[in-house]
């Protein structure tokens, strides 16, 4: 049962911490989100990202090496619906990150959904449903994603 008389910040304020971090590509202020044993997952196909993170030090190592090596540049994240749910530790977003590609000037607008489950203040799960597909076509990979696809059996 989750602490109602907690002061520790709940899922809303957590998800603006999370938004922010991904603006500023801080893996640290991400990471400092997640409790220890949290796990983050991508349950659709994310070139580059692995299945899962599992704790916070993998979720900081794991976007610390994906922020450092990738030119994207995000600028806004437009929430399209926040839901809150009748489980108060859930809060599940759909969201478009919009930016620009640096080394092409190109812009870019990727939708996604998170389900966030926060409990006394740090993220514990992170179900993260990103267009993969629409990262590797703004980074100019989306042919060398779908070749790599042939080889996975």
């Amino acid at each position: 049962m989750p602490d109602t008389t907690s002061t520790s910040p709940g899922p809303r304020e957590i998800l603006a911490r999370y938004q922010r971090a991904m603006l500023d590509k801080s893996a640290d202020d991400l990471a400092d989100l997640y409790a220890v044993d949290a796990v983050h997952e991508f349950p659709f196909l994310s070139p580059g990202m692995p299945a899962r993170y599992q704790g916070s030090e993998e979720v900081r190592a794991g976007y610390r090496a994906a922020w450092g090596a990738s030119p994207v540049q995000p600028r806004e994240i437009h929430e399209v619906a926040v839901h809150e749910s009748t489980d108060p530790e859930v809060i599940t977003v759909e969201q478009v990150v919009t930016g620009t590609v640096a080394t092409t000037g190109q812009t870019f607008s990727v939708p996604g959904l998170l389900v966030l489950r926060v409990r006394n203040g740090r993220i514990v799960h992170v179900r993260d449903y990103m267009d993969g597909l629409g990262v590797a076509h703004t980074m100019g990979r989306l042919d060398a994603v779908v070749a790599s696809l042939g080889d996975r059996r």
